[in-house]
Formats: C-alpha cells, sequence, structure tokens
C-alpha cells in the first residue's frame, strides 16, 4: 500500500477521497480542510477523556444488548480502551477551535475508534457496514452531551494536578517560614516602610493565600461533576432509551473513579454553561495571589546593590546582552505572565459562556480551549515558582538586620513602651542627626539598649498585641 493510495467515503455533502490507512474519515477531512485557526489540534486531556466517555457508552450499549455480535463489542471496546489511555490522541487532527459546538471533535472521535476497532477485528479500515462511526460508536449519543462531559472529565483530572501543584507551592513557602522565622525585617505598607515583622511572617502568609487556593480548587470537583451524558441533542434523550439514559453515568462514574451525577435537569445541563464560568473564577482567584505572590519576591529581591534585597534568588541565567553582571528574576517574571494569562483567558470563557443560544452553546470548544488551558499553564506555574524560586531562594540576613537599625520605622516597635508623641520625636531627630533610631533613642535615654533590642527581636515582633497594654487606657 502506497501513500497514494485512497477510499472513498461519502456524506451528506457528496464524496470524498480519504488516504486508505488514516483511521480518521471524511467529517474529519471536512473539518481539517474547514478550520485551522488555533493551529493546535484539540487538548490531549479532553481526547483522553473522550475516549473514556465513549468507553462508558460502549459498555453502557453493550450491557443493555445493543449489540449481539460479541467480537465487534469487544473490538470497539478495546478502540476506546486505546483512546481513553491516550494511545489514539494524535489521531484527532481537528482544530481545537472549530464551529458546530465541537460536532468535528466528537466525530473525529468516532472515526478512529471505529477505525482501529476495524482493524483489531482484522477489517479493512472504512468497512462501516462493519462498524460505523455514528449508528455504533455514536450510538444513543450526541455531540452535545459527549463534548461537555468528556471536558468535565478532563477538567477534573486537570484541577488535580493543579491541586498538587499548589500545595507543593504552599508547602514550599510553609518551609520558608520555618526556616526565615527568626529574620526580622521591615514591613511595607503602600510600598513605604511600617513596621517590623519577620521575613518567616511574611512568606507563612503566602502560605495562607495557596491554602485558600488549594481549598476552592478541590471543591470545583463538586461544580464539575454533574453532567448531561444521556441528553442526547438537547436533553430530552431522544434517540436514546430510558435504560441507557438511567445506567451510563454510573458507568463512567465507575470508569473514571470520579462521582459523576446525571444532572436533574439534562435540557438545563446542555443549554448552560456558567459552571466553566464559576470554575474559571477560581482559577483567576488563584492566578491573582500567584501574580501578587510573586511579584512580592521580586519586590523583595531587587537590587542587588540599590533595592530592598532582603531575599537573594538563585541566579539562573545572564539578565541582559548589554548590561554586565545583570541577572534577572526570571521565574517570578514567568509566573506572573502564567497569571495574567489566566486572566485573559477567564474572560473569554466568560463571554464564551454567556453567547450561548437556546438549547446549546456553540462555544463549546472555545471554552474547551480556554479552560483547560488556564489549568495548564497555572499549575505550570505554581510548579516553576515553588521549585525554582521559592525553594532555593535565601534571606540576606545582613541587610534585614541593617534596615531594622537605621528605618525609621523601627520606631513604630517603641510606641508601646514610651507612647507616640515620643517615638515620633526620635524618629524626627535620627533623622535630621543622620543617625539609627535606636542610637537616638538610647542617646535620649527614652530607652536603653537593652530594651531596645528586646522590642525588636522576632519574638516581640510577631507577639498577637502589645503586652502591658490596658483597653481604654490613655
Amino acid at each position: 500500500m502506497t501513500d497514494n493510495t485512497f477510499r472513498t467515503e461519502h456524506d451528506l455533502l457528496g464524496e470524498k477521497q480519504i488516504p486508505a490507512a488514516s483511521l480518521a474519515g471524511i467529517h474529519t477531512a471536512r473539518a481539517v480542510e474547514n478550520f485551522s485557526i488555533a493551529g493546535r489540534p484539540v487538548h490531549a486531556g479532553l481526547i483522553a477523556a473522550y475516549g473514556m466517555v465513549k468507553l462508558a457508552c460502549c459498555r453502557t450499549n453493550r450491557a443493555i444488548g445493543v449489540w449481539q455480535d460479541r467480537p465487534k463489542a469487544e473490538a470497539i471496546e478495546a478502540a476506546c480502551r486505546e483512546m481513553a489511555e491516550g494511545k489514539l490522541s494524535g489521531q484527532v487532527t481537528v482544530d481545537a477551535l472549530q464551529g458546530g459546538a465541537g460536532t468535528s471533535t466528537n466525530m473525529n472521535v468516532n472515526e478512529v475508534i471505529a477505525n482501529r476497532a476495524l482493524q483489531i477485528l482484522g477489517r479493512p479500515v472504512g468497512d462501516y457496514a462493519t462498524i460505523s462511526p455514528i449508528d455504533d460508536v455514536n450510538r444513543h449519543q450526541s455531540t452535545n452531551d459527549t463534548f461537555p462531559t468528556a471536558l468535565r472529565l478532563a477538567s477534573i483530572r486537570r484541577l488535580h494536578e493543579l491541586e498538587r501543584a499548589v500545595v507543593a507551592l504552599q508547602e514550599a513557602c510553609q518551609r520558608k517560614e520555618k526556616e526565615f522565622a527568626g529574620i526580622v525585617k521591615i514591613g511595607r505598607t503602600e510600598l513605604q516602610d511600617a513596621v517590623l515583622l519577620t521575613l518567616g511572617r511574611e512568606i507563612g502568609a503566602w502560605a495562607e493565600a495557596f491554602g485558600r487556593d488549594r481549598w476552592r480548587i478541590y471543591k470545583c470537583e463538586e461544580r464539575l461533576r454533574v453532567i448531561n451524558l444521556g441528553g442526547t441533542a438537547i436533553g430530552t434523550g431522544l434517540g436514546a432509551p430510558r435504560e441507557f439514559i438511567f445506567r451510563v453515568t454510573e458507568e463512567l462514574r465507575n470508569l473514571s473513579g470520579i462521582g459523576f451525577a446525571r444532572a436533574e435537569n439534562l435540557i438545563d445541563g446542555t443549554q448552560n454553561a456558567d459552571v466553566f464560568v464559576e470554575v474559571s473564577g477560581i482559577l483567576k482567584a488563584s492566578a491573582a495571589s500567584l501574580f501578587k505572590i510573586a511579584n512580592d519576591i521580586r519586590l523583595l529581591a531587587s537590587g542587588p546593590d540599590c533595592g530592598i534585597g532582603e531575599i537573594v534568588l538563585e541566579p539562573l541565567q545572564t539578565g541582559s546582552s548589554i548590561m554586565p553582571g545583570k541577572v534577572n528574576p526570571v521565574i517570578p517574571e514567568a509566573a506572573t505572565q502564567a497569571a495574567l494569562l489566566v486572566f485573559g483567558l477567564d474572560t473569554t470563557i466568560t463571554m464564551a459562556a454567556a453567547s450561548g443560544n437556546l438549547e446549546l452553546n456553540h462555544h463549546l470548544p472555545l471554552i474547551a480551549h480556554c479552560l483547560l488551558e488556564s489549568i495548564d499553564v497555572l499549575a505550570a506555574g505554581c510548579k516553576h515558582l515553588s521549585t525554582r524560586c521559592i525553594d532555593r531562594m535565601k534571606a540576606d540576613e545582613k541587610r534585614c538586620a541593617l534596615g531594622v537599625q537605621n528605618a525609621t520605622a523601627s520606631a513604630t516597635a517603641l510606641i508601646p513602651l514610651i507612647g507616640y508623641e515620643k517615638a515620633l520625636d526620635i524618629m524626627t531627630r535620627a533623622r535630621l542627626r543622620g543617625i539609627s533610631v535606636r542610637e537616638m533613642a538610647i542617646e535620649t535615654g527614652a530607652i536603653s539598649a537593652g530594651q531596645f533590642d528586646a522590642a525588636i527581636e522576632a519574638e516581640a515582633v510577631c507577639r498577637l498585641g502589645s503586652p502591658g497594654l490596658i483597653t481604654g487606657s490613655k
């Protein structure tokens, strides 16, 4: 057989020559011709999830007695398994962005499974009289219930990966919180010196934010596990027997290990895509944490000579083609770019979900493309920030101590001992004299060296509230 050997397939629009060895058929060929917008195929995770959805449908049809031909049923099931395992992903070549609400993806999947099943039976590819992409592989299904179900399954799987990445990021911050627990530094509000805290407590707040993100992401599965499989075209179940509708979700639940439940209102499940907006909003919240904290790292590591420089990042690559010795905070910068991309994708998902009409949202391929990309890029951003930045960063203890000694903000720590007015006077005079607050406080006799040092030690600046103060005292 040569590359010039073709087989003839037909559809509503007529006949078309298909390469004889291709597992895809005429519907895929037309879609490939029509759509080349994204320039890349459907997400591999969605394809694998589609394979599992088709396997659930195949096994349900077999259980209710659709196929009396056991070898045929086993061949279809085997082909579905191969797709679910990612072995056939390269055969699904339709563009990620496509018209038709995902019909091109569904038909590409149907054709590949049918032709692979034919190969397993030892039959020629394209022998649709033996195994049909529509009458067999797509039996009792529609794009409109299989595509959103596959998207939910793919999203849950990818969210598990994202959750692990966020947990690792939280744990990286917790390790640094302990490592830097005794390092006192200047806390800043509005980029101005404020009060003292420890570097450990500052990073501990990052860990708390990532902990909330982890919990939100974990709860996303509850939103996504309600599916409309069995609803076929618009949620009425047209063309599917009741037994199939009642059993297919349970089959998918058993295969995937995910607690899927059939939507109480299958028409609502087919019409509306608001759940994807909700999940995307949670991703956006996580991206906001990632963006803020990655930028904090950039600020705290700024320098090395004339910036804040309280933390030191591992140098990973040369930072300039013209400035000798310059090293940039490339990992935090990359993480912020990942977050910004998630913000933009969230806006697209929101508008796409809002733009559905009547019984179906025709933008489902766009929603799938953006949602899965959001999850992937956010997970990658978190992994990079934890493993290539936070895990490797160090504290410049001398820089932190020097800031505490010289900054007028350290006068705030004296307020519980000498009051606001005296602390303000010491700070003002220290600034005029060009000496440290410590030196001025001791010189004026307002406080001893031992008292000053005790007021700015790690335990004191991390203590909740100020001991010795009486509520209502003047």
